[in-house]
């Protein structure tokens, strides 16, 4: 996956993390706040607050695998057909070239 791909994907993974700091920090400065409801709702905010958090950091490591995945499919491949990788880089700095000519 190229970086200007994955830049939308961090930015949300960031967002997510910020809001669920600021949710626990929300949590923490309610915790004196008296009732029953409320301390029940804070207790669900809580526990959905640590599925997030696990869902999140799931959801990184399996990018991470298919991210390395995708390295040693690319290596592989350079290493069995290495003039069509030269061919392929070449042809690609030609278009990147023209385009950048064209400016």
């Amino acid at each position: 996956m190229t970086a200007h791909a994955t830049e939308p994907r961090d930015r949300l993974m960031d967002d997510l993390r910020a809001v669920i700091a600021d949710a626990e920090e929300l949590l923490a400065l309610t915790k004196d706040q008296a009732g029953e409801g409320a301390a029940r709702l804070r207790e669900r905010v809580q526990a959905r607050l640590l599925r997030a958090r696990d869902r999140l950091g799931d959801l990184q490591d399996s990018a991470l695998e298919r991210a390395r995945a995708a390295g040693v499919a690319a290596d592989d491949y350079v290493h069995e057909r290495p003039w069509q990788a030269v061919g392929i880089a070449a042809g690609v700095g030609v278009l990147i070239g023209l385009l950048i000519g064209r400016r």
